[in-house]
């Protein structure tokens, strides 16, 4: 007959509620004798049986390949020889880092060795303790003389019979205590028949309720105030069943309760009474408070310190029937420490719970869910000092969670508290998820006087990226243009060198605008870049509309404005009285002194914030002219070789047409230095337009073209159409506009006209133009944009003569610039989808780091 014995273990991986099962018979029928053995999903199971005893056979039949680590393998890797007794050590070496990587990443893995001495298996026990995973051994019985007659057929194994003797009395020796080892269950198979008949099937933990996604309404620590639970349930939509057992939502919502239902407050049975029918009835869920668990232990007759409301409590339960006691001892004792919700998207836990404790299950795990962390320190009321684990959380996986009441909810990377102290006279608090709307009621009155005062927990944490969220090579996961966008170890510490030393204010650093792509060179004589090639390309990616807009002689700017002060603090956790910021594309400010500008450009797009709703923006744009923010290297490298070309080519042309007159033969010479010449001139003029007077605000400009995001949308998405009638709109003389004209790449006449209107402002010394899709199809890898830029233009990107390098130029290579404009589009979509759905800053700053960073790949600058 099959044993399974377990020690007292997490209820919630074993989908029992108390103690795991200690004995008896696991599924076995007498007439197959057939065993089912349940294991967890996520844990770690250990074979345990002399050599010979069939080990690897079952594991191979019941588990999966890649589950199941062997010390024989592990020879094999070390030693080319699965047999070389020689190699244990660094054969278990290898064994223990292989099952430890796998339990860090929550993967059920099995260990095959013979593991018949207790050191052995109390190595493995401490690596599922270490990654907090469950552990179960599942002995192998076999008489000796079968396992000695299987090690005799196979000639590898050549150790004589006192190796399975000495293993056999290990295993005799270790069945006395093995239930007491750490495992959760010891599942034991006894002859060659039932090991042949058993199966093994895996179990969900009972924190993973991944498959449901709500909608839910999440309700911090209610603590026996049955009045307020009732009110705030009713402003969620609730309707409470006449009896006070229960209560449904006509929309189907469920609600999460997240512990210390009880002590403290008046009506601690009304509250369990109506929670109760709730969960009996599946609408609501309930994780365990360390109230519950304090009530829980006194109502079991329990020796616990009566303190912190638990009196009231015994109090207030004493006056109910025996059978409501006993059923709300059975509902508190089968409280679990957390779920896992909406596809592990959310987390609820009474104390919040960091990452690594995710789906696991251990005392440590339960502690932390109930209790929080701590420092180890007490304050001046004799009471913990809390750990804000919070402030260090980069997770995924949104946290909800109580225990220490706070004035108002507050989100801090991705996590929010929402005990706002109803028992002590504050309010009842609630989360819509996922619309993360926050519902509260106050309190009839102070119920409890709290032994501190409830405090905020002082300034918002920004959440922004720290070193050792940059460190190494990143792997960014994209929404659009799918999958992940790696960043190199060498790009990123390039990177985290220009944002540590460089950059603006990290907490306004929310976007950076992708490069952007030319087209296919041009085989036009005397064109390096043409607008054909890129209507060519656009229609041949299925696209039907362009539009042309204006490229700006300026320098790229993104402007992150906020209507006031408050909301800088609010939204960007900036409280330094700024109100935005006027920025590079590669995050430095234009200006030592930039308020002025933001001042005046906030007041300009107030319109703009009234129109869509909201207190703060997120601009696209040129900051014109040039010169205001290159100057120096106007002087330094333009116009230094403009002035060298003037100064030195006339003599050079003097020259060569004197000795011409002489009558030598520098007939081409002279041709080339006269169009160097010309170039010269040229070139000068080039950059002049760019540069104009400016004093203080007085002859800056910013143009606008696309307004990237808002309060709870990622307006990048809208058409080009939308974005520029919109802009129109503003009429500050700040705001220059961007002239444009739309093309419909199936008309000849269309493409021509807009190639004309491209002719005519690079003629006027225009740089040229961004030519947009305006219906690429759906899932499509077109660029965003491709700029075409003007003959004249390019003399100041390759220089006065480029002219006469026509045909090398024409061999530039553009892959590596298509791509990155890409991957650097899709990081900036990220970046702004991020921050418009309240993530946390550090979140949104993942892809603006990889953006700066992708900016290191050896790219030609000059494309």
């Amino acid at each position: 007959m099959t044993e399974t014995t377990g020690s007292t273990g997490s209820t919630e991986s074993t989908g029992t509620t108390g103690t795991a099962e200690t004995t008896g018979t696991v599924g076995t029928t007498e007439s197959t004798r057939t065993t089912e053995i349940v294991v967890p999903e996520m844990s770690l199971v250990v074979l345990v049986g002399i050599s010979g005893s069939g080990k690897s056979t079952f594991a191979r039949r019941r588990f999966a390949p890649t589950q199941v680590i062997s010390s024989d393998f592990c020879r094999g890797l070390v030693a080319d020889d699965e047999n070389d007794q020689g190699a244990s050590a660094d054969a278990f070496d290898v064994l223990h880092h292989i099952v430890g990587t796998r339990l860090r990443r929550g993967l059920l893995t099995v260990v095959d060795a013979t593991n018949v001495q207790r050191e052995a298996r109390g190595k493995l026990v401490e690596l599922a303790k270490a990654h907090d995973v469950l552990a179960d051994a599942i002995v192998l019985d076999v008489p000796e003389p079968v396992a000695a007659g299987r090690n005799a057929a196979r000639p590898d194994r050549d150790f004589g019979p006192h190796v399975i003797r000495r293993q056999a009395r290990d295993l005799r020796r270790s069945m006395r205590g093995l239930s007491r080892e750490g495992f959760r269950r010891v599942h034991v198979l006894r002859g060659t028949d039932e090991i042949e008949a058993a199966t093994v099937v895996t179990e969900r933990a009972w924190t993973d309720r991944r498959e449901l996604t709500g909608p839910f309404d999440i309700i911090g620590d209610v603590h026996g105030c049955r009045a307020e639970l009732e009110a705030l349930l009713r402003a969620l939509g609730w309707e409470i069943h006449p009896d006070g057992a229960g209560a449904t939502h006509p929309e189907g919502r469920t609600a999460v309760f997240l512990g210390d239902l009880v002590d403290r407050g008046p009506d601690t049975p009304g509250v369990l009474r109506l929670v109760m029918g709730m969960v009996a009835a599946g609408t609501a869920l309930c994780v365990s408070g360390n109230h519950e668990q304090k009530l829980s232990r006194a109502l079991a007759g329990r020796k616990v310190r009566v303190a912190h409301g638990l009196a009231e409590s015994l109090e207030q339960l004493a006056a109910e029937p025996e059978e409501f006691r006993a059923a709300a001892l059975t509902f508190m004792n089968g409280l679990i420490s957390h779920y896992r919700l909406d596809g592990g998207r959310l987390v609820v836990a009474h104390a919040g719970l960091k990452e690594a404790y995710h789906g696991r299950a251990s005392g440590r795990v339960r502690s932390f869910a109930l209790y929080g962390d701590t420092t180890g320190e007490t304050d001046e009321y004799g009471l913990p000092v809390r750990y804000p684990w919070a402030r260090e959380y980069r997770g995924r996986a949104t946290v909800v969670y109580g225990h220490t009441p706070v004035p108002e909810p507050e989100w801090v990377n991705n996590t929010i508290c929402l005990d706002t102290g109803a028992v002590f006279g504050g309010r009842l608090t609630a989360l819509r998820y996922p619309e993360k709307e926050i519902v509260s009621v106050p309190a009839g009155k102070t119920w409890y006087e709290p032994l501190r005062p409830v405090a905020a927990p002082g300034h918002r944490d920004p959440g922004t990226l720290a070193a050792g969220d940059v460190r190494g090579p990143m792997h960014v996961e994209v929404r659009h243009g799918g999958g992940r966008i790696k960043v190199r170890e060498e790009n990123a510490a390039a990177a985290l060198e220009i944002m540590s030393r460089f950059a603006v204010d990290p907490r306004w650093l929310v976007y950076l605008p992708p490069t952007m792509a030319p087209p296919e060179t041009s085989a036009l004589d005397g064109c390096l870049e043409h607008p054909e090639e890129a209507f060519a390309e656009f229609a041949a990616a299925g696209v039907t509309r362009v539009v042309c807009q204006e490229k700006h002689m300026g320098s790229r700017a993104v402007a992150v404005l906020a209507r006031n002060a408050e909301t800088a603090a609010a939204r960007f956790g900036v409280s330094d009285g700024s109100t935005g910021v006027v920025h590079t594309r590669t995050g430095r400010s234009f200006f030592d002194d930039t308020t002025g500008l933001v001042d005046r450009l906030r007041r300009a797009c107030e319109p703009l914030m009234d129109e869509l709703g909201t207190d703060w923006l997120v601009l696209d744009g040129e900051l014109l002219p040039w010169s205001a923010k290159a100057e120096g290297l106007i002087r330094s490298q333009y116009a230094s070789v403009g002035a060298a070309a003037r100064a030195a080519l006339p003599e050079a042309v003097a020259a060569l047409e004197a000795a011409a007159g002489r009558g030598l033969d520098v007939g081409d010479l002279l041709d080339r230095t006269r169009r160097r010449l010309d170039n010269a001139a040229r070139f000068r003029d080039a950059y002049a337009r760019y540069c104009w007077e400016v004093d203080g605000l007085d002859g800056l400009r910013l143009a606008p073209f696309q307004i990237l995001a808002c309060e709870g949308r990622v307006t990048a998405l809208e058409p080009h159409t939308w974005h520029l009638e919109t802009l129109s709109r503003l009429t500050d003389p700040l705001i220059a506009p961007t002239r444009h004209v739309f093309a419909d790449l199936a008309s000849d006449s269309s493409r021509e006209a807009a190639t004309a209107w491209w002719s005519e402002l690079t003629a006027a010394g225009g740089e040229g133009m961004v030519v947009k899709p305006l219906d690429a199809p759906e899932g499509s890898r077109t660029q965003p944009g491709i700029k075409v830029r003007g003959r004249e233009y390019l003399r100041i990107v390759y220089g006065p003569d480029y002219t006469e390098s026509l045909p090398e130029l024409r061999h530039r290579f553009l892959g590596r610039k298509r791509s990155l404009a890409l991957r650097e589009y899709a990081l900036g979509l990220e970046a702004l989808s991020r921050l418009a759905e309240g993530e946390p800053l550090w979140r949104v700053h993942e892809p603006v780091f990889a953006v700066l960073a992708l900016e290191s790949e050896p790219v030609d600058p000059r494309l």
